[in-house]
């Protein structure tokens, strides 16, 4: 099983919060990292029932509750069995958490791509994400971070191996 949680502490009151992930895929997104990273689209507007992804994974919205959690079910790439979710927690009428968890079980390819493709490479878009959020709220960015030489080396590969006229376009 595997269960990745990332938080981080916002200094505004939830409802506030709430508006980022409600602009998730739209085409002001102000949570998504979309110029570091594969955008996040759907069929349609967030909302149950909407199927997309980002990259390589592909999921539909589980469930929707405006301003307070959105949460997406798997369906690809191969032996990803879970879903993963964006939460806003009111701490107090001040502050809030921004927490995104991803929950599910492997199954083969997935045992081996989660821990050595997927995992570094999920782990800092989420911390990018909350930058993006951070930012978009006008507070100030924690301390500087840089990818690491393997997400750096992943990304790498990865652009290498994308067909060249989706390069260009």
């Amino acid at each position: 099983m595997v269960r990745n949680v990332h938080e981080r502490r916002l200094p505004v009151p939830a409802a506030t919060a709430g508006t980022l992930l409600d602009s998730l895929a739209g085409p002001e997104d102000r949570l998504w990292p979309r110029r570091t990273w594969p955008a996040m689209r759907f069929d349609r507007p967030l909302g149950v029932g909407a199927t997309g992804g980002h990259g390589p994974v592909r999921y539909s919205v589980e469930e929707y509750v405006p301003g307070r959690r959105v949460r997406f079910r798997f369906h690809g790439p191969a032996g990803f069995d879970g879903y993963h979710e964006f939460e806003v927690l009111p701490e107090d009428d001040t502050a809030c958490r921004l927490r995104h968890s991803l929950v599910m079980t492997t199954h083969w390819p997935a045992w081996l791509t989660w821990p050595l493709f997927f995992r570094p490479l999920h782990d800092a878009l989420i911390e990018d994400s909350f930058d993006t959020a951070t930012r978009n709220l006008g507070l100030p960015l924690p301390a500087p971070r840089r990818w690491s030489v393997w997400v750096r080396v992943l990304r790498a590969l990865a652009q290498a191996a994308r067909p060249r006229a989706r390069r260009a376009g």
